[in-house]
């Protein structure tokens, strides 16, 4: 069976990191390694972490790519799993992927929904309808396949090692995840699964501020990949992947 690494980054989130770091403890399949990657926080994140059994790496570049990268680059595990610090993840997160990543071995990057479990009704439903759920379904026409969610997704650890080169992981105000994406080579599978889902803090969105400063950012991330990684560039890259690699296999016209 494959092993798990769980990588989390973190700034100043103690008492969610702590819950986060109770809920793996309580996995039916539990991490074989847990890192989480302390962005120069302030209050007890490192000693939260290190009293849960967790590595914990320092990493003083301010932002979620560069902390991110650094925990992806330190994981040992065959899989490489994605929280953060204030995601709450069901007993059998890591059971299930897992299991889904045994099922199909040619699945590089497994990802899956958020549901927020705190903050302002209003500005929770905004978020999850208009921001997660517009997420999920525009950048999937974009990108020709499931993008992946930040805060609940894995991915093999071959998958990283091919990828960390070309993405922007020294860049702070970006969006990880979607980066992450752009970059992935055109035979990578990603499949999306609505029923592997974690519990994630409506903080960003509590505040119309912090709602529009996610917004920049994904606006950010999508100028910087054109003109190169235009929806019809890629669709054409994923054809002349299809047809060099339909051309090797033998009986297929």
């Amino acid at each position: 069976m494959p092993t798990i690494t769980v990588v989390i980054p973190a700034l100043d989130d103690a008492e969610m990191l702590r819950a986060c770091l109770g809920d793996l403890a309580a996995q039916l399949r539990p991490a074989d390694e847990i890192i989480v990657v302390d962005n120069g926080s302030t209050d007890d994140t490192a000693a939260v972490a290190r009293a849960a059994g967790a590595t914990v790496i320092e990493q003083p570049v301010r932002g979620i790519w560069p902390a991110a990268a650094t925990g992806y680059d330190a994981a040992s595990g065959d899989i490489i799993a994605r929280l953060d610090a204030d995601s709450r993840p069901p007993v059998d997160w890591l059971l299930h992927l897992e299991a889904e990543f045994v099922d199909d071995p040619d699945m590089g990057v497994l990802t899956g929904p958020g549901v927020f479990y705190d903050g302002n009704t209003v500005i929770a439903g905004l978020g999850q309808v208009l921001y997660i759920g517009g997420y999920f379904w525009a950048m999937e026409i974009w990108l020709g396949h499931p993008p992946i969610f930040g805060s609940n997704f894995a991915m093999r650890r071959a998958v990283w090692h091919g990828v960390r080169d070309r993405v922007h992981s020294g860049m702070r105000e970006v969006h990880d995840d979607l980066d992450l994406a752009f970059h992935l080579d055109p035979g990578v599978v990603v499949r999306y699964d609505e029923r592997l889902t974690v519990g994630i803090s409506a903080r960003p969105f509590s505040t119309w501020r912090g709602f529009g400063r996610r917004l920049r950012w994904a606006y950010t991330t999508l100028r910087m990949h054109l003109p190169e990684e235009s929806p019809w560039r890629r669709r054409a890259a994923r054809r002349r992947w299809d047809e060099e690699h339909s051309a090797e296999a033998p009986g297929v016209a």
